[in-house]
């Protein structure tokens, strides 16, 4: 069998069968592109090879649970993976870049890449619907705050004047929202990565 010439999808299937060297043959086929990814938003090559492995612990990971559906898609697959891994170190450093003043909020502006494929272009387009879905399923008074405050960027301060209520409100309501999202985005992964 020459498994270099395999698909994708008939490699997976073969490592989820026992054979270690199919999920050798991925990592190979996929290094660069996915190594590359990730280096663009981190800039920094020990970061990047850190995401790069803890994306494939995930991925063998859901592999060997079974958890897998992604027939013939499993390089944009691993690149969502390896997305959400560089948000989490940009989210626990603390890192985050300010956003963009536009008047849709879109995760790309803050992990910005100039050359997207046309793969990428739709996982981040697939990404950003999940995301304005996520939004909009905030309580009202939580999605109001966090629209001001990242789309419209307006202070606290101004949030409080125009909703009328007072500024610990506000920024209680920010902090709520925040962590409904979290929450939605962990008990939604599979949104985020189909």
């Amino acid at each position: 069998m020459h498994t270099q010439k395999l698909d994708d999808s008939v490699l997976v299937s073969s490592y989820i069968d026992g054979n270690e060297r199919s999920l050798e043959i991925l990592i190979l086929r996929h290094k660069q592109r996915i190594f590359s990814f990730i280096y663009s938003k981190v800039q920094n090559r020990d970061v990047a090879d850190d995401i790069f492995q803890d994306t494939f612990i995930k991925v063998i990971n859901t592999l060997k649970l079974g958890k897998y559906n992604e027939e013939g898609k499993f390089l944009p697959w691993t690149m969502r993976i390896a997305h959400n891994l560089v948000i989490d170190f940009f989210r626990k450093g603390n890192r985050m870049p300010t956003f963009q003043n536009t008047d849709e909020f879109d995760i790309f502006s803050v992990l910005s890449d100039n050359t997207l494929s046309a793969e990428s272009e739709l996982i981040k387009n697939q990404i950003h619907a999940d995301v304005r879905k996520l939004v909009d399923e905030l309580p009202d008074d939580q999605r109001e705050v966090l629209e001001m405050r990242i789309f419209k960027e307006m202070s606290f301060k101004e949030i409080s004047d125009q909703t009328s209520v007072s500024i610990n409100t506000a920024l209680g309501r920010m902090r709520y929202a925040l962590i409904n999202l979290r929450k939605m985005i962990d008990n939604n992964n599979i949104i985020l990565t189909n």
